[in-house]
């Protein structure tokens, strides 16, 4: 039992170190349809990540540990985490870590953001 604990920790630890790699490229692929204008207004409307972006960034960092559905797989369930926990509950999270989550897999204070507010919606 406590081997199979020890490569399940394992596990999680290079699933997260791996997915935490991931490349950043949220703002170059939703733009490639839009012209220069609506671009530029886009980026000057928003004042956070928007929530696709937050969706991607989830899916590039999350999604491995937490379902591509919020599922919940190695990490908890998050369907309805906004109908318990906060924004700011969410960030603090994200942030610091909790359970077998690791401190810093985002480490973009707009990023924690968008995900925390995106995943606050969700009740």
């Amino acid at each position: 039992m406590k081997l199979k604990n020890l490569l399940l920790a394992a596990g999680l630890g290079a699933t997260l170190v791996l997915g935490a790699c991931g490349s950043d490229d949220s703002s170059s692929d939703t733009s490639s349809d839009t012209t220069k204008e609506e671009s530029t207004m886009n980026d000057d409307s928003s004042k956070t990540e928007t929530a696709v972006d937050a969706e991607k960034i989830f899916a590039n960092n999350c999604a491995s540990c937490h379902g591509n559905n919020l599922e919940g797989n190695v990490g908890p369930n998050l369907t309805k985490v906004g109908a318990k926990l906060s924004s700011e509950e969410i960030q603090n999270i994200i942030k610091n870590g909790k359970g077998q989550m690791p401190a810093g897999i985002l480490k973009d204070d707009k990023e924690i953001v968008a995900v925390a507010d995106w995943l606050a919606e969700k009740k």
